[in-house]
């Protein structure tokens, strides 16, 4: 286990903006910072990093905590992995516990979490093979000597070898400890009947590792070397339960940090394409590893940057076919421009061939945009003919239908307008008719995958707590009183007491005074949590408000630190408008006091109601338990008229009517 020294070292030293920072493309607003939700798909930013208070908030979804609860979040870590990964991003040595696993904690490892473990072995295995192995050095790392890569290129993308020997690695996993049937799961090794050995998927061949957003290996990609063999030239890891193609881009993670700084991205086809260009100095590049691109993929670009340059070789025959892909970068908002290398170039040669600056310099002047990329290539063999002419110019119009915003879509049809000489008229009105072919499309295909998927009509239960008003009034304010812990549990507020004394006592104090005076029981367990936890602080000397809390593992817990510390009005920036509202907790004093009377009214009026409940029990049964309980609701309605007058209620204006409910 990860020592505690260890896990306050690295709570002190990560930086939330950084990690999140990697995921979402994010922008200074006031003294927070802004993005767009990694959960939720939406087009105005809701999600909120604090860094002075080193936490996070995704209004859209309502998640929000650390930088370690962002990485179990959108990576799908535990939590020792997370720190772990923290940790290794900044140079922290984990120490660990020297204490005995049980082996009902070895037992509790699940498939995925032996998927990724068998990765990684399985990437190990294939880098020592190719520096250390005598096959290794003398085939794969000649092959990646042969293609000018050097030793920091290679190590950095974690290139390795796998033996011609038919089941070598597959050997090796099981004299590991690893059983025959994740390694058959993870797509590493495959048993045939004849062959009860196993056999190793990508024997004989260069690999290439494929990594998450974060750097675990997930898949691999393997070349064959030899011209003579019958079998596909490149083969990937199939389909498992972390790895789906669709979902990943070769290089995002070597290259992630790049495209922020830069705020564009360059796509291109091949893993040598993306390889290439690193080893050229020019690293914000992803491939789509020979896939079709995806919606998936444009997203994970889209947490960076919206601005994509699509590299084609000079002879790729199936530049056409990647129109789809144009339309679909288009109607994910994203700002497209495409260059052609010249003939007999591809990314991978271009790079190799020329300096760095160079390379520079001619994508950034022969990038055209999607509209003089596609009358390029539609018009580049029509000659006069006017019925080509026509339906190329259909096609252009076609993908400027697919983008969504309606000035960047009005700016491209003018310059269609100009570059055809048509009128805007003629191109607005095929531009109506294109998008209403794309909504009836998407529509029929909307419409067969909420057939397929048709859920079962279901009887949804009530809201408890909205069906009981009282219930609900005194939960509110019990939520509200932690929340002022929370936010604002260490500031001191100037009392004055019934002699007319002045003293001083922090929010924490006052309100944990009220709770214990009323002999409070609290109806939401994750709020007796926390009180739970300040009464041991005020035993211990310590004022534990949000901070405390911030990195305590309970999911319940962690959302009421985050709501507390990050409310609403951080989604505003005011300033920027030369508004200057009042802050929130800018009245603490006020505020406490009148949510303490506030929250005695309402719990007095919910055991009123829970009283009177009990006197049809007794009625005809315990006359003594029963005047008892008379005498309870009448004492308790007393009080209830006592603190209305103190708080100014009004059945017709209510209860401070001057402040949000």
């Amino acid at each position: 286990m990860i020592s505690k020294q260890t896990i306050d070292k690295i709570f002190s030293t990560i930086r939330v903006e950084e990690i999140v920072g990697e995921y979402v493309q994010l922008k200074r607003a006031g003294s927070n910072y802004k993005g767009l939700s990694p959960f939720h798909e939406e087009k105005s930013p809701s999600f909120v990093v604090s860094p002075s208070k080193q936490i996070w908030k995704d209004f859209s979804t309502g998640k929000g905590g650390t930088a370690i609860s962002f990485l179990m979040e959108i990576e799908n870590f535990t939590y020792p992995e997370a720190l772990r990964h923290a940790a290794k991003k900044y140079g922290i040595e984990i120490e660990e516990d020297q204490r005995e696993i049980s082996e009902e904690a070895k037992n509790a490892q699940t498939e995925k979490d032996l998927l990724y473990k068998i990765h990684e072995v399985a990437n190990t295995y294939f880098q020592e093979i190719l520096w250390d192995d005598h096959e290794g050095r003398s085939i794969g790392l000649s092959y990646f000597k042969e293609r000018e890569l050097k030793d920091d290129i290679i190590r950095k993308f974690q290139l390795g070898y796998s033996p011609e020997k038919k089941n070598a690695f597959t050997a090796y996993a099981l004299e590991k400890g690893y059983n025959k049937e994740i390694l058959e799961k993870s797509g590493l090794s495959i048993f045939p009947e004849n062959t009860p050995a196993g056999v190793d998927r990508f024997r004989e061949r260069v690999i290439f590792p494929i990594h998450s957003f974060s750097g675990r290996v997930l898949g691999f990609g393997a070349r064959i070397l030899k011209n003579n063999v019958k079998t596909a030239k490149y083969l990937n890891s199939p389909e498992t339960e972390i790895y789906h193609k669709s979902n990943v881009l070769y290089g995002l993670n070597q290259s992630k940090q790049a495209i922020s700084r830069k705020n564009a991205c360059l796509l291109v086809e091949g893993y040598m394409d993306v390889i290439s260009l690193h080893m050229s100095g020019i690293e914000n590049v992803v491939a789509s590893s020979g896939t079709s691109l995806t919606t998936e993929q444009i997203k994970l670009i889209k947490r960076l940057t919206e601005n994509v340059t699509i590299l084609f070789d000079g002879d790729n025959a199936g530049i056409k076919a990647s129109f789809r892909s144009i339309d679909m970068l288009l109607t994910e908002g994203m700002n497209i421009r495409v260059l052609l290398f010249p003939d007999g170039d591809d990314p991978d040669s271009f790079a190799r061939k020329h300096p760095q600056d160079y390379v520079e310099k001619y994508i950034e002047n022969e990038a055209m945009d999607f509209i003089d990329f596609k009358a390029e290539i539609l018009l580049k063999d029509i000659g006069n003919d006017p019925i080509k002419k026509a339906e190329a110019i259909r096609d252009i119009v076609k993908s400027v239908s697919f983008v969504q915003n309606a000035l960047k879509r009005e700016v491209y049809l003018k310059e269609v307008s100009n570059k055809f000489g048509l009128s805007e008229q003629s191109l607005f009105n095929e531009l109506d008719v294109q998008k209403q072919i794309t909504q009836n499309q998407t529509h029929h295909v909307q419409q067969q995958k909420e057939k397929a998927a048709a859920p079962k009509m279901e009887i949804v239960p009530p809201d408890k707590e909205k069906e009981d008003p009282f219930l609900y009034d005194v939960l509110f304010m019990e939520n509200k009183l932690v929340e002022h812990m929370l936010a604002f549990g260490d500031i001191i507020l100037k009392r004055r007491n019934e002699q007319g004394e002045d003293y001083q006592i922090t929010v924490i104090e006052e309100i944990l005074h009220h709770f214990e005076e009323e002999q409070y029981t609290f109806l939401v367990k994750g709020n007796e949590i926390i009180i739970t936890q300040v009464r041991e602080g005020i035993q211990k000397d310590e004022l534990r408000s949000g901070n405390f809390f911030v990195s305590f593992m309970d999911e319940e817990i962690t959302t009421k630190v985050v709501d507390a510390l990050i409310p609403l009005d951080e989604l505003e920036n005011w300033a920027s408008r030369n508004i200057y509202p009042p802050n929130y907790g800018d009245k603490v004093a006020d505020q406490i006091q009148g949510d303490v009377l506030l929250h005695k009214y309402r719990y007095i009026d919910y055991l009123i109601k829970e009283t009177d409940k009990e006197l049809d029990l007794y009625r005809d049964t315990d006359e003594a338990k029963y005047y008892e309980l008379i005498k309870k609701i009448t004492l308790l309605k007393q009080a209830s008229m006592r603190l209305s007058n103190i708080i100014e209620y009004s059945p017709i204006k209510g209860i401070y009517v001057d402040r949000k409910r």
